[in-house]
């Protein structure tokens, strides 16, 4: 099974990658943490030509399985907000999962078979204050997932969005860190007082991709330690 990972080089994208079994194709920006991989692509998702460049990569190695797990965060309330930072996470949270979706879609429309998976977040379904960027490119994808597995359903494609609520990645500590709020205080909101591990994730991942999982599509599960239940 030909498997590719965007966000390979570390945290979730890293775990999701060395748990599944198959043909792995690692995406990311540094070239020399993607060196542990056979397969690999360095590629900047904001930066039009390579990710076309990408999608090319994409369209000669027969994808069967793809996962848009790359994506970047902002912390900063709306009035501060800059338009290059609006137009970078759309970018690279939106626009390229959508743009590599359309490059695997072909092939795996012509083998009747094929497994998207999206990682969103929780902030993407609830919303989260001071972080409108990520939680409307987040909402973005879950939208996207549900319509395009309904256009893909009747060739065997699933599309699915795993929502993380706050993981325990170098991106998570430090997103918890920033905001107006210490790690140890945002712990004390989630239900079961602890961060998500990214092998969570990468599990959920596996089951969604396998057999047992072809009538779960167009789904949005929220992956979250019951952050999205209340407190």
């Amino acid at each position: 099974m030909n498997i590719l990972v965007t966000g390979a080089t570390r945290g979730i994208g890293k775990a999701i990658a060395q748990n599944l079994e198959g043909r792995i194709f690692a995406v990311g920006r540094n070239k020399e943490l993607l060196k542990s991989y056979s397969d690999y692509f360095v590629c900047d998702l904001a930066d039009e030509n390579q990710l076309e460049n990408l999608g090319k990569y994409i369209e000669r190695n027969n994808i069967e399985v793809l996962i848009n797990n790359a994506g970047e965060y902002i912390y900063s309330p709306i009035e501060a907000t800059e338009y290059k930072e609006l137009e970078h996470i759309i970018k690279v949270n939106l626009e390229a999962p959508l743009y590599l979706i359309s490059k695997v879609v072909p092939n795996m429309k012509k083998n009747k078979w094929g497994r998207i998976v999206n990682i969103g977040s929780i902030s993407g379904v609830m919303g989260e204050a001071c972080a409108g960027l990520y939680s409307a490119s987040k909402s973005g994808l879950i939208g996207g997932t549900k319509a395009l597995a309904l256009e893909l359903a009747e060739y065997g494609i699933t599309v699915n969005t795993i929502n993380p609520g706050w993981v325990d990645t170098e991106m998570g500590n430090s997103s918890a860190n920033d905001g107006d709020w210490t790690k140890e205080e945002v712990m004390e909101c989630i239900p079961q007082k602890r961060f998500v591990t990214p092998e969570e994730i990468a599990g959920m991942v596996k089951y969604l991709i396998s057999e047992e999982a072809k009538g779960v599509t167009g789904q949005s599960i929220n992956l979250c330690a019951g952050l999205s239940v209340g407190f």
